[in-house]
């Protein structure tokens, strides 16, 4: 992996993220249909947070402006922070490190990481979640979007059945 790598895959995976958070509207965000499962609204803030959490746990930033910040009340700000601070990972990331801090240690949640390990998280964090919503969305019966192939939804325009 390099610098130039990961900031590929995040904004890969940052566009497949504003795809699913552009498919959830305001009035779905707080409803939680099981004790054990986060709302859609708390997912998404989650994800969001995480950005700014990670960077300021590990050193790279000296700040972390998300932190103690409540729930935005509709995904329009959700969207917009997360944007925002998807935009600032890859610039902070491309004036601060070279492709050797990826392999140096780093101090985070009391764990020593290479640097490799906190990008390769920090994606793969927003992917899990990222799934996790996807399922709240079909529990809700709202349209997902496909990610890595075609969504259940999508599959007919490309002039087939959905796959069961």
């Amino acid at each position: 992996m390099t610098i130039n790598d990961f900031i590929e895959d995040w904004k890969e995976e940052s566009e497949a993220t504003l795809k699913v958070f552009s498919k959830i509207p305001d009035n779905v965000l707080s409803i939680k249909d099981n004790v054990n499962v986060r709302t859609l609204g708390r997912l998404a803030w989650h994800i969001t947070q995480t950005v700014t959490e990670m960077l300021n746990s590990c050193g790279i930033t000296d700040e972390d402006p998300l932190a103690n910040r409540d729930l935005p009340s509709n995904m329009r700000e959700i969207k917009a922070h997360y944007e925002q601070h998807s935009v600032h990972l890859t610039e902070i990331i491309n004036q601060k490190w070279t492709d050797e801090t990826l392999t140096q240690p780093l101090t985070i949640y009391g764990q020593t990481w290479q640097g490799r390990k906190v990008l390769s998280i920090l994606i793969k964090h927003q992917i899990h979640h990222r799934a996790q919503m996807t399922i709240v969305m079909r529990q809700h019966n709202l349209p997902v979007p496909g990610i890595y192939g075609p969504s259940k939804e999508e599959w007919s325009q490309y002039g087939m059945d959905a796959q069961e």
